[in-house]
């Protein structure tokens, strides 16, 4: 058994693993983290690894406190990925979009793939059907906007995600609702559509913490799974393991 555990900008997401089924998932924020992973390595004995991708600011100690029961692992720059890394800056790369692009490669050989994960930011990342990872985009998140809009002028309240009623707001916050998500889905659908017309035999993988609210929005097909990243770190080690 694996656990992975993926630290983002807000909160953390972990899996446990056997062989390729998950057999749970668990979301908890970063002041739990010792006390959880305590929790599901007392459910699940058997896990022999804890696999880390971490873009967050939680400390290493906190994994490496686990070693004397199972092997940790931190995913770098240094570990094998099955794609060519054609980033011009590779070592600025996060670690989340490499293992994104890790799962989308293992995952769907031979097309095109664009991931775009909708978290704290929504990041694109493509990667050609030949496996070579060439860059993408990275703006701010539905989180992120609503924040900016409050915190950088003076009287616009400081709103949480909603649906808005029409396009057209007939108040303030009908306005911030409707400019923020459909700007967020104009953006993500302008982006894709550009993907589209530049390359044939393509796949979108929409993932993140927004992509359930997100996927029944967008005009284009996807293939929508928000727990694309635990998925795509336990498969990037099993792929670590057998080329090693």
């Amino acid at each position: 058994m694996i656990l992975t555990v993926d630290v983002g900008n807000t909160r953390i997401k972990a899996a446990v693993f056997e062989g390729s089924s998950v057999l749970e998932y668990f979301v908890f924020e970063k002041n739990e983290l010792e006390k959880r992973i305590e929790k599901i390595l007392e459910k699940f004995p058997n896990c022999s690894d804890l696999v880390v991708a971490s873009v967050g600011d939680v400390e290493k100690q906190s994994f490496l406190s686990f070693e004397k029961q199972l092997n940790v692992h931190f995913f770098t720059h240094e570990d094998i990925f099955p794609f060519h890394n054609k980033y011009a800056t590779p070592k600025t790369l996060g670690i989340d979009r490499m293992i994104l692009a890790a799962g989308a490669t293992l995952q769907f050989p031979k097309q095109n793939r664009l991931v775009i994960d909708a978290g704290t930011c929504i990041t694109y990342d493509f990667i050609d059907e030949n496996d070579n990872y060439l860059g993408g985009a990275i703006s701010p998140g539905l989180r992120l906007r609503y924040e900016t809009l409050h915190n950088y002028t003076a009287r616009l309240p400081l709103l949480t995600l909603d649906e808005p009623h029409s396009y057209i707001g007939d108040s303030t916050a009908q306005a911030i609702h409707s400019g923020v998500v459909n700007g967020f889905v104009y953006e993500i659908d302008g982006f894709i559509d550009e993907y589209r017309s530049n390359f044939s035999n393509f796949i979108i993988i929409l993932t993140g913490g927004d992509a359930e609210f997100l996927a029944k929005r967008l005009k284009n097909t996807i293939f929508a799974n928000s727990n694309f990243l635990l998925e795509s770190l336990s498969q990037t080690y099993q792929y670590k393991i057998d080329n090693d």
